[in-house]
């Protein structure tokens, strides 16, 4: 299918977007079989994947759920975050963190990045540690873990809770400690255009304690699942202990990511793959600086983000704008800064590494679904803009 693009011709080479998600066979296959099993929810396939990411992970539970958003804010119930409590963040994300923790009644409080791989800073991290602070989340930009040792110590020595943003890494590690296995609680994210997807949902992980509050906010605070009560108890059978929200996900969207699930360590090989060939490529082209990737690190590769130096006379976004109207090829910008975005710019917020990354970042292409023709077509686009 050849997808239109406003200004570009008819007889154009066929658009090639940033992101596309690799769904086979398996994944139908699953899908038909929990449809025939009349069961559609949270079930025996949403089990299966959460122990599959337990057990992968090393950790003591996990949670299937409805998106990494829904983990995320079910994790800061849980440990109890409320009014009056700061939770430490990245701006240089996606607003779901921020948003949930101000759900909770919580402030935000912005920390910059380190320049070379985006990451929370430990040390900005630590400055912005207060009276009121319960919380610290990392994210793991780009597929690269940041310094997990570095927040672990700091957040055993001020007694916080330290929860990892683990969407960007479902298959990396750092110092031999993979992503999602360090912190009290990590979550993921299967959106429709992540490392691999259910169209949507989430994961939470971590200590047992934390997850199986999790999973009791996360279904209206019912005292047992609907699964379980099947052929054990009357489905009317049932008590609402606390609260809760419906934050559940289904077994039709658990048997994708089952599926995805066993084709992770090859989805990131792939990913690998085509990010050394980048590296190799686009080496020597003045003003774009490549990512660059930490001794001891092995990266994730849920994207390739560049960095357009306006000083080689070229921008982030005329790059972009030309990659896309004369090439046919999707770029995306990872991210817009939370305090810069309008729900919160009254906390007056200046992170001048965040700003200056977010001015000049720019997302290729780099999925699975790529082929050698697709790689080559990006680099041979990038060559041509820079002559």
């Amino acid at each position: 299918m050849t997808i239109a693009v406003p200004g570009r011709t008819a007889t154009a080479a066929p658009y090639l977007p940033w992101n596309r998600p690799s769904i086979g066979p398996e994944e139908e296959e699953e899908v038909l079989d929990t449809l025939r099993s009349g069961w559609l929810t949270h079930g025996p396939k949403a089990t299966r994947f959460e122990e599959a990411v337990r057990d992968a992970l090393g950790v003591q539970d996990a949670f299937a759920v409805s998106s990494c958003t829904a983990a995320v804010h079910l994790g800061l119930l849980a440990a109890g975050i409320g009014p009056g409590d700061e939770v430490i963040t990245p701006s240089l994300t996606f607003c779901a963190v921020p948003n949930a923790v101000v759900q909770c009644g919580a402030a935000p409080v912005f920390a910059d990045v380190d320049p070379v791989t985006f990451n929370l800073d430990p040390a900005t991290a630590r400055a912005a540690i207060t009276s009121r602070t319960k919380a610290i989340t990392v994210m793991h930009y780009a597929g690269q873990p940041c310094d997990l040792a570095a927040f672990r110590t700091l957040a055993d020595e001020h007694g916080l809770l330290l929860i990892e943003d683990a969407a960007h890494a479902l298959h990396a590690w750092r110092d031999g400690a993979r992503a999602g296995s360090v912190g009290d609680l990590s979550v993921f994210s299967f959106y429709a255009n992540k490392v691999i997807t259910c169209g949507e949902g989430g994961m939470l992980a971590g200590r047992g304690d934390l997850v199986e509050q999790a999973r009791l906010l996360g279904r209206h605070g019912i005292d047992s699942s609907a699964w379980r009560r099947h052929g054990q108890r009357r489905t009317a059978d049932y008590e609402v202990t606390v609260p809760g929200l419906k934050y559940t996900m289904p077994d039709i969207t658990a048997a994708v990511g089952l599926r995805q699930w066993q084709k992770l360590g090859a989805f990131t090989a792939a990913r690998a793959e085509i990010a050394a060939t980048y590296d190799q490529a686009l080496a020597g082209l003045p003003g774009l600086h490549l990512p660059t990737v930490l001794d001891g690190v092995r990266h994730g590769w849920f994207l390739y983000p560049v960095l357009v130096d306006p000083a080689s006379g070229r921008t982030r976004d005329t790059v972009a704008q030309a990659l896309l109207e004369v090439h046919g090829i999707g770029t995306s910008v990872h991210f817009t800064p939370v305090h810069r975005l309008a729900a919160y710019r009254y906390l007056d917020t200046h992170l001048p590494v965040t700003e200056q990354i977010a001015a000049q970042q720019l997302s290729l292409p780099c999925y699975p679904a790529m082929t050698a023709a697709d790689v080559q077509r990006v680099t041979d686009a990038l060559h041509a803009l820079w002559r």
